[in-house]
């Protein structure tokens, strides 16, 4: 916080998915930092397109939009997955997540869903703790164990009554999902919804991330979904190889 980019950055975090703009009130309210320091900084990232005035209030500029678009790795994995994800889209008239992981969460680089599909908690570059998503869960029992002490040590924190808050509950579910190649998440994420997911492979058998199908849980049929979720997996994997 004592140089320039560590204020920088938590200006531009405070804007949220729900924010289309922030008053320069709130953003002093956020950051904790000075009012003088945040309307000068500010008005340098509107100079730099970072950040743009919508009236008296500020919004993030189109210049970050520009930016993420250049990121490689994730660029690559998104172009190579979207196929994939259309024809599952086709298949199973579900939602179709592709995410990787990023700290302790997962990270979704891409949606796509049909008419009825799920458009709420889960968005493109939003994020969700792995220890109770499908994709989070596929990721977790393929990584190494010292993730998963990570997420443990971090404390599983309980999103609805039915998320698993039990190390050995959650070890138990992984241990499941390494032997299948595939998870079952129902109602840990948000209710009356369940994801099955299975991880993605790539070059040197490498995990590069998870693929998933959401859907009602009285839509979600496991068994008729699970291979055209694993030949999609598949395919991205091959692709990427």
């Amino acid at each position: 916080m004592n140089s320039v980019l560590g204020k920088v950055r938590p200006i531009l975090e405070a804007f949220t998915e729900q924010d289309s703009s922030l008053p320069l009130a709130e953003l002093v309210r956020r950051t904790g930092i000075a009012k003088a320091t945040v309307h000068r900084l500010a008005q340098e990232l509107v100079d730099w397109g970072l950040l743009e005035r919508d009236g008296c209030d500020y919004r993030l500029g189109l210049r970050l939009f520009e930016m993420g678009q250049r990121v490689h790795r994730q660029r690559i994995l998104r172009e190579v997955a979207q196929p994939y994800m259309e024809d599952l889209l086709l298949v199973t008239h579900e939602t179709i997540h592709f995410a990787i992981h990023d700290a302790l969460d997962v990270v979704y680089l891409d949606k796509i869903f049909p008419h009825r599909g799920l458009n709420e908690e889960s968005r493109v570059a939003g994020r969700l703790p792995l220890h109770c998503t499908a994709t989070g869960k596929a990721i977790l029992a393929f990584s190494p164990d010292s993730l998963f002490l990570q997420v443990v040590r971090h404390g599983l924190k309980p999103v609805t009554r039915h998320t698993v808050v039990s190390p050995g509950r959650l070890r138990a579910q992984l241990d499941r999902i390494r032997a299948d190649g595939i998870v079952l998440e129902s109602e840990e994420i948000r209710l009356g919804y369940a994801s099955l997911a299975v991880p993605v492979f790539g070059r040197d058998s490498s995990l590069v991330g998870a693929l998933s199908i959401t859907a009602p849980t009285y839509r979600m049929d496991a068994v008729k979904h699970a291979t055209a979720l694993r030949t999609a997996a598949l395919g991205i994997g091959r692709s990427l190889r």
